[in-house]
């Protein structure tokens, strides 16, 4: 049944990055939400093996799942079958929220119904423990419907707002479609689904660790195949115009 005043964190993880789970969460036992308000942490490994499951915590406000493999997106997608609550936010498996971050996603949509999403700054935290941020941070305050898109074009298919950071209503997500059926980029191309159809909100506050390591996605050479890349980059494209064209009829 669903559970109105909940919070559902969605992580995929698949075997190299599951010693991170620990830290992980860390950040979740930090956070400290309203009277009433919970947290649910959804972990969906990216395949079976027998190497993840000892680094979940037995909590029971966490549960562990697996699936054929498919990549992140599937696997996070995956996980909303057993997502309940009023929202989702994202959380990969080697990332951590900073102090007060679910509260400050929970409070700017708790308060604008209009809002269908939030994404907040990030610190890309480095393997030597030091910190570095990014220097192309829009402005703290609401984000219109094509605006990350815009950007997104301008700049190399590269967007100003992190997806890692997503806190997303849970209908709006299912009516997504979730996360995209690609090898990569499936998070950029939720965004600028919902950047085009609903506004969002970008908070200057820092909320996300963001973790640099050999063995991230993003830093393995398929990532960059310039061919799969010009490919990504056209289907996400193509279904943020249709979804602003549709949206505007």
């Amino acid at each position: 049944m669903p559970v109105p005043r909940r919070i559902d964190v969605v992580t995929a993880v698949h075997a190299p990055s599951a010693p991170f789970l620990a830290d992980a969460y860390k950040s979740l036992c930090a956070q400290e939400l309203p009277d009433g308000w919970e947290w649910h942490w959804i972990i969906q490994e990216d395949g079976f093996s027998e190497a993840v499951r000892p680094h979940v915590p037995d909590d029971p406000r966490v549960s562990f799942h697996q699936g054929r493999p498919g990549g992140p997106g599937v696997a996070r997608t995956m996980a909303l079958a057993y997502a309940t609550g009023s929202y989702v936010k994202v959380l990969d498996a080697d990332d951590q929220l900073t102090l007060g971050a679910l509260a400050r996603d929970l409070a700017l949509l708790e308060a604008d119904p209009a809002l269908g999403w939030a994404t907040s700054r990030v610190l890309d935290l480095l393997p030597d423990g030091s910190t570095a941020g990014f220097d192309a941070d829009p402005e703290d305050g609401p984000l219109a419907k094509g605006v990350v898109f815009d950007f997104w074009k301008a700049n190399n298919y590269r967007a100003q707002v992190h997806p890692a950071t997503l806190f997303i209503r849970r209908d709006l997500l299912f009516a997504l479609g979730g996360w995209m059926a690609l090898p990569a980029s499936e998070d950029t191309g939720l965004l600028l689904a919902l950047n085009a159809v609903s506004p969002g909100y970008f908070t200057r506050d820092y909320g996300l660790l963001y973790r640099k390591w050999e063995g991230q996605a993003t830093a393995q050479t398929t990532h960059t195949d310039e061919a799969e890349r010009d490919a990504r980059m056209a289907v996400i494209e193509a279904r943020t115009h249709a979804m602003a064209d549709w949206e505007g009829r």
